[in-house]
């Protein structure tokens, strides 16, 4: 058996595109797993995306065999990757090379960092593990429908409108965030296809924030954050109602967000609000 490695920046053409869809079908009727999550499959063809796929030929065959994907998702020049192989050439050394072929891209590119990921109980932990990774943290998709919920009636939720200041100790409590973060995010949120920055207002002060991500048919939310002077007062929640009730104004039926697992404050938070665990991710740093 020969194996052929190519790689292909970002934005890919369609054809690839429809390759790497069909591996991926397999892979997830074989383990029950949706790995379009961890392939960042919505990245693939965007042109604002910073990311490359490495495919893995079977060259008798001429099929596609094997497939990983790396994406800048904050645009710091730290990557996200993960691999998937093809059912039946499991076993056979493909996943190495794959390995092999993202830290290639990435000494190409000068990347300032990575993290590997893998489904939770995926068989791909043990392999990465065996790579040089580590364990970091996991982080939870969770699910609710998107229907119109009332949100807190002396609260406004409305589009950014420069509020920068305003949101700068916001984000700084709630992730840590430096004011050049803040910017990075404000930028991103706000000039994004698909992206939308939305503040809550609470007698003219700024209370708390969100994005909503349009992604295909469902809402994501994400950059959910309450100032600290304004937790516990169901800002949070409304919030979460909010990008709900955005979804369903678009006909759309579901919403969905990312959380790491040891976030029991914000878990609790989200399951009152009606959203549940669908799925994990667990991210393995480079030793």
């Amino acid at each position: 058996m020969n194996i052929f490695i190519m790689k292909a920046t970002y934005p890919i053409d369609g054809e690839t595109y429809q390759e790497v869809l069909q591996l991926l079908r397999k892979a997830e009727l074989e383990d029950k797993l949706n790995y379009k999550v961890v392939m960042n499959e919505s990245s693939w063809c965007n042109p604002e995306a910073y990311g490359f796929l490495v495919l893995a030929y079977d060259d008798d065959k001429d099929e596609l065999v094997g497939v990983a994907s790396a994406v800048d998702t904050m645009g710091f020049n730290t990557f996200e990757w993960s691999a998937v192989v093809a059912p039946m050439y499991r076993g056979m050394g493909i996943g190495k090379l794959l390995v092999g072929s993202i830290a290639t891209g990435f000494n190409e590119r000068n990347t300032v960092g990575e993290l590997a990921l893998t489904l939770n109980g995926d068989e791909g932990r043990k392999f990465i593990e065996e790579q040089g990774y580590e364990y970091s943290f996991s982080e939870a998709t969770l699910q609710a429908a998107a229907e119109y919920t009332d949100v807190l009636r002396d609260l406004t939720i409305r589009l950014y409108n420069g509020e920068r200041d305003a949101l700068v100790p916001i984000f700084g409590s709630a992730f840590d965030d430096t004011p050049e973060d803040t910017d990075h995010l404000i930028s991103t949120n706000t000039t994004t296809e698909g992206r939308v920055l939305w503040v809550a207002e609470k007698a003219g002060v700024v209370v708390g924030t969100v994005t909503s991500v349009e992604e295909n048919d469902v809402q994501w939310v994400t950059a959910l954050a309450v100032h600290p002077d304004f937790q516990r007062q169901g800002i949070g929640a409304a919030l979460l109602a909010w990008v709900k009730n955005v979804a369903s104004k678009k006909g759309q039926s579901t919403v969905l967000l990312d959380v790491e697992i040891e976030n029991e404050q914000a878990l609790s938070v989200y399951e009152r609000a009606g959203f549940s665990k669908i799925q994990q991710v667990d991210y393995f740093a480079k030793k």
